[in-house]
């Protein structure tokens, strides 16, 4: 219907077009022009409306309306420069004038809708305080001022370029032939009126060039200070005093041969046909070229040739000392730039004291130590609590709640729709639009705590979500908006919407809250048909004046569609607070204009050596933030997952770019006061933010020039073996105790080791809780004492003969060992690491935790909880525990499956008998004695 309808508007203006073609009348066809225009602009319109009701129904109308004016207004004022500056400039070039306007017409609108961003932060832009040091303009002038001028220089730099070569590809140059040899002349005239450009409007469009370009040369004056060609980010001591006058005089240059062609272009000091010039050499030619030749020269000599000598003969021999205080710029304004010139650096002192005081101590922070890993949860989710094929877990996280009056870490699950689950021939338009609409409720489980089956001990669970505990009931389980919500539907429509299921039947439900947008009227209705699901939809008799269409569902979509000039994290997690469902996503306001800083670049190179020599490990880290030089965890964004209310609360309100953006959208920005303390409570240090200031700490925690110049105490993330593959640890939550205080605090940790070596230097930890919330603590070892790093751990659990043996038999065929985390978890004054090792059986769903390892030290202890392991421990470690840990834990493993299978082969082994077949009964029974001799090797101990 909707294409019957585009032809149909699209048809007079077919015909006036074809007309005025065959009769050559511009009128008509300039007439067709227009209709055509005006039936796109209505269809492009009709997209443009259905989002302004998005936006008004988040209650966004001035942010929506801010961002059509901008792009508008600029799109407009570019189109209608570059489209006067073309036809002024290459207004007698007939034969190509038409196409340079329509090409300076189309840039410049693109460059308005391109633009609208940079130059709204330079309208709005904040002031700041920090003064870089050898321009001496404040942090603010790079971050809104010089952008701003980058666009206008990009602006007058294609629009230029247009008109210099529409000039000479109208005829102004041609290439002949002169005795043989190819010739560059100036055409004077052409047939049929049709006038090339002259000399003057080639030199008048080489002048505008030329004085651009000496444009272009002062902007690249504060470009150096993000120089990367020294020793560090920044300018230099051949950038400060070789670099930077030569860019002034290049400028001053480049406008001496601009003033040269205008005057060329009115008649003054063109050079003449009737100098003594060799045969074939045009002087118009020639002084182009001349100036454009003088113009690289100058450029060559000042910004390559001269530089190059001097760092050679000059700065490298005293690099050192004469690149000393530059070193100093750079470190200041990375640290500054990416939040770490307010670190908390502390001695942790490593004093190796792990005794039952210890334990007694620290009850609390024991039982929250995560034995959980999040794959092997998240398998067992979906195994168990996935209850139909059409809901999905899309991952784990890890939070904390109050539970019984205990402050515990939780590991939480969205049990979201994914209709693509269904089955084919469930596939259908009214079940995708109208019928299975929303996931339901979540899962929740402690990080540490186990059934007596191996399986997590859920808090809340099933379907309706059943809670265990008091406080953690949820009176709106719907998830209509989530991570998987992909798709666009329809509610409170006359089918009732699938909502979960109930034994044999299925609960349904008529959406009663107000998310989305109201289907109000047959106009709306068109609007919406057009924009996705055409005919179909406007046919359709489902919808009533009372539904309403839900779309840009995802969250990670909604919050870009409403604020596309923040960067947010890719994990977003799911709070339940007063009964009701919300995602908390960290938003980051980021540059790459910040001076001095050196960028963040998201590819990561590990080097570490084992028993095959060194290796180097290579991972990609938050690529979305890649080549920033600049961050703030600004904001905190909140989606209702019932009605998709989407609310930005502002926690930084020092960070001049979200000052800069609240003044551009007012209304779309909360202060961290007005949110909800209960949601408060459930804010995190983002564990992007921390893994990208802890990979700028480990080279930039040397503040000493000298130090940083040698590089004598680079850093790295720790490693470890996870899933039998060797990998940076990841940036882990953990419930810790600051030293000094009795508090549980939740806590973000990284630890890091030495350059080439896995012993343990420190750990970077992000404060989430109250008002230690944002504080970036780095507790630093002792560098003489030796500090055992996961890899390390890794390597004795390795060597441990008992160990080691007990895991290379259960990782045999039919069942795989599976590697958690190793956790270095701080306690008092000394590290304890965990592990937790699971098994697998092949023809099982999900991992079962088998063996928690402790290790203290040098004293590893394991068994199979972690109240074993921690006796064992606290006993004194290997020597006492491995031939009843073994014995224990061999019992406990997964011998149902064994089991099954010799009762399997023992069927097989009868059946085969009983019908004659002899061979195959041979080839039974033989199984059946491999599978039995494996179970009793698995129950009995190593040493028997």
């Amino acid at each position: 219907m909707y294409y019957a309808i585009l032809i149909i508007l699209l048809a007079p203006a077919f015909i006036l077009l074809f007309i005025g073609l065959q009769r050559r009348r511009v009128q008509l066809i300039l007439a067709a022009v227009v209709l055509g225009g005006l039936v796109g602009v209505f269809f492009l319109m009709l997209d443009l409306w259905g989002e302004m009701l998005w936006f008004r129904s988040l209650g966004f109308d001035a942010r929506f309306w801010t961002e059509i004016v901008s792009k508008g207004s600029l799109s407009l004022l570019g189109g209608i420069l570059g489209f006067a500056y073309l036809y002024f400039m290459v207004g007698s070039a007939t034969r190509f004038v038409v196409p340079a306007l329509i090409i300076g017409l189309y840039l410049g609108a693109r460059w308005g809708i391109d633009a609208w961003q940079t130059l709204l932060l330079l309208l709005h832009r904040a002031s700041t305080d920090m003064q870089e040091p050898i321009l001496h303009h404040t942090t603010g002038f790079y971050l809104f001022i010089l952008p701003g001028l980058d666009a206008l220089f990009n602006f007058l730099l294609q629009t230029t370029a247009i008109g210099l070569v529409a000039v000479i590809a109208s005829g102004s140059l041609q290439i002949g032939l002169n005795k043989g040899r190819p010739v560059l002349k100036i055409q004077e005239g052409m047939q049929k009126n049709k006038k090339p450009a002259g000399p003057a409007r080639l030199y008048a469009n080489g002048a505008v060039f030329a004085t651009v370009l000496a444009y272009g040369v002062l902007l690249q004056r504060y470009r150096l200070l993000f120089s990367s060609l020294g020793v560090v980010t920044g300018p230099g001591w051949t950038d400060v005093h070789i670099r930077l006058p030569g860019f002034t005089v290049a400028a001053i240059f480049f406008l001496l041969v601009s003033f040269w062609l205008a005057a060329a272009a009115t008649g003054r000091l063109r050079p003449d046909a009737r100098m003594n010039l060799p045969a074939g050499i045009n002087p118009v030619l020639l002084a182009m070229g001349a100036g454009a030749g003088a113009m690289l020269g100058v450029w060559l000599l000042l910004q390559t040739l001269l530089p190059g000598i001097l760092q050679w003969l000059y700065v490298e021999p005293n690099e050192i000392t004469i690149e000393q205080p530059y070193i100093k710029n750079s470190i200041t304004f990375t640290r500054h730039a990416f939040g770490l010139d307010n670190v908390e650096e502390r001695e942790f002192p490593a004093s190796g004291r792990f005794s039952q005081a210890t334990v007694d101590a620290n009850p609390q922070l024991l039982n929250n130590i995560r034995l959980w890993d999040p794959r092997a949860l998240d398998a067992v989710y979906k195994q168990f609590q996935e209850i139909r094929l059409y809901y999905e877990f899309t991952d784990v996280d890890i939070d904390r709640y109050m539970v019984e009056d205990r402050y515990r870490q939780v590991m939480v699950s969205a049990r979201e729709m994914q209709p693509e689950n269904l089955p084919d021939q469930s596939k259908t338009f009214v079940n995708f639009i109208f019928k299975y609409t929303h996931g339901y409720g979540i899962t929740l489980a402690p990080v540490s705590e186990f059934t007596k089956e191996g399986l997590p001990n859920l808090l809340i669970k099933d379907i309706p979500p059943k809670s265990t505990v008091p406080g953690l009931e949820i009176d709106r389980p719907q998830i209509y908006y989530g991570e998987l919500t992909k798709t666009h539907v329809v509610v409170n429509s006359r089918e009732a919407e699938f909502d979960y299921p109930k034994g044999e039947e299925n609960a349904y439900i008529h959406y009663p809250g107000k998310g989305g947008v109201a289907i109000k009227n047959l106009w709306e209705k068109f609007i919406f048909g057009w924009k996705f699901d055409g005919t179909r939809f406007f046919l359709s008799s489902y919808p009533t004046p009372q539904s309403r269409i839900m779309f840009h569902r995802q969250v990670h979509e909604r919050l870009q569609t409403v604020a596309p000039f923040l960067h947010f994290d890719d994990d977003a997690y799911i709070v339940l607070y007063r009964g009701r469902l919300y995602w908390i996503v960290d938003a980051y306001t980021t540059s790459s204009h910040f001076p001095y800083s050196e960028p963040f670049f998201s590819r990561e190179s590990i080097e570490y050596r084992n028993s095959r020599g060194n290796q180097v490990l290579s991972s990609s880290v938050s690529p979305y933030l890649n080549n920033i030089n600049y961050i703030r965890n600004s904001v905190k964004a909140v989606v209702d997952a019932f009605d998709g209310t989407v609310r930005l609360y502002v926690f930084d309100k020092q960070d001049p770019i979200i000052r800069t953006w609240r003044r551009a959208f007012p209304e779309l920005f909360t202060d961290r006061e007005s949110m909800d303390p209960g949601l408060v409570d459930h804010v995190r240090y983002p564990l992007d933010m921390l893994l990208v200031q802890g990979l700028v700490y480990a080279k930039y925690h040397m503040t000493d020039p000298r130090v940083f110049y040698n590089q004598e105490d680079l850093w790295i993330r720790a490693t470890e073996k996870y899933y039998s593959q060797v990998r940076p640890i990841q940036p882990y939550y953990v419930m810790w105790e600051m030293p000094g205080t009795n508090e549980l605090q939740f806590v973000l940790i990284l630890p890091f080791t030495p350059k080439n070596r896995q012993v343990m230097i420190g750990w970077i930890a992000g404060m989430c809780d109250g008002k230690n919330y944002g504080r970036f603590l780095v507790y630093k070892f002792p560098k003489e004492k030796r500090i055992l790093g996961p890899q390390q751990v890794e390597t004795k659990i390795d060597q441990d003969r008992f160990l080691s043996g007990q895991l290379t038999l259960w990782d045999q065929r039919g069942s795989q060992v599976i590697r958690g985390n190793v956790l270095a978890i701080p306690i008092e004054d000394t590290i304890l690491y965990v592990e937790p090792i699971y098994l697998q059986a092949d023809t099982a769903a999900y991992p079962e935790l088998r063996l928690v390892v402790l290790m203290h030290n040098d004293n590893l202890a394991y068994g199979p909880t972690f109240d074993k392991a921690l006796e064992k421990l606290l006993a004194g470690g290997e020597a006492g525990t491995s031939k009843e840990m073994l014995r224990e834990s061999a019992v406990q493993a997964p011998t149902a499956e064994k089991l099954q299978q010799a009762r399997e082969a023992l069927e097989r082994y009868l059946r085969f008998t009983g019908e004659g077949r002899f061979q195959e009964a041979a080839e039974s029974l033989a199984d059946l004695q491999k599978i039995l001799q494996r179970l009793n090797l698995e129950t009995s101990s190593p040493e028997k």
